[in-house]
């Protein structure tokens, strides 16, 4: 699927922009082939340096984790990588969740939901590392979460010799501890005691993990 799409292609040939570029954020295309819908996530049109450099990587690590997501609901298909600096992933029917709490549209099954696909992607070795970012969920017409902006996950392996492990396993909480975040803002009344107390304790050793876990995740957003 969209093995002919090229990069010159997409000013010509698309549904239209969903995201304008910046000097280090790509565009959002949206695009139609055979029925089909898809979003093209391009770093062709940022800065030479930017998009050889950190594009290129960003898409190689997105791609990575997409396939290690394969057949996961509540992840999107990925199609393919043009030319190293263009990511085709399925277009997901809904909105993102920003600003959903003013409309009281996020059930607890939804939030349940949520956790149940965090927790599978947990189970593939993958850390999402930025579901703060409500842009970053979808609620979807079917009414189920799709998480999509893989590109400042981290994984199990790249993790795995001490002490990043435990900077890790902070990801793996933080990933969790955004879900009772937004269940917080929508639903606060399905935060039990135990998740609450998973929420706000804060020890010292988990402190100093947090502070170096902390540069890390904005070092990955800056970049991503």
């Amino acid at each position: 699927m969209f093995e002919s799409l090229k990069i010159s292609d997409l000013p010509h040939q698309n549904l239209g922009v969903l995201r304008k570029p910046s000097s280090t954020r790509p565009t959002l295309w949206l695009v139609k082939e055979s029925g089909v819908r898809a979003v093209v996530k391009d770093y062709s049109s940022n800065r030479f340096l930017f998009r050889n450099t950190v594009g290129r990587f960003l898409l190689w690590r997105e791609r990575k984790a997409y396939r290690r997501l394969k057949g996961l609901r509540g992840v999107p298909t990925f199609y393919q990588v043009i030319d190293g600096l263009a990511l085709v992933i399925e277009e997901i029917s809904g909105r993102d969740i920003e600003g959903l709490e003013n409309e009281g549209a996020l059930s607890e099954e939804f939030f349940n939901q949520l956790q149940e696909l965090v927790e599978n992607v947990h189970g593939r070795g993958l850390a999402h590392c930025d579901l703060k970012r409500a842009p970053n969920i979808l609620l979807g017409h079917d009414e189920r979460p799709y998480i999509v902006d893989w590109s400042a996950s981290i994984s199990e392996r790249e993790f795995r010799v001490f002490p990043l492990n435990l900077i890790y396993q902070r990801f793996l909480q933080d990933d969790l501890n955004a879900i009772t975040k937004m269940k917080l803002r929508h639903c606060p009344q399905s935060v039990g005691p135990a998740e609450a107390r998973r929420y706000f304790h804060r020890s010292k050793t988990e402190e100093t993990i947090r502070s170096v876990r902390d540069k890390l995740r904005n070092w990955l957003q800056r970049v991503a």
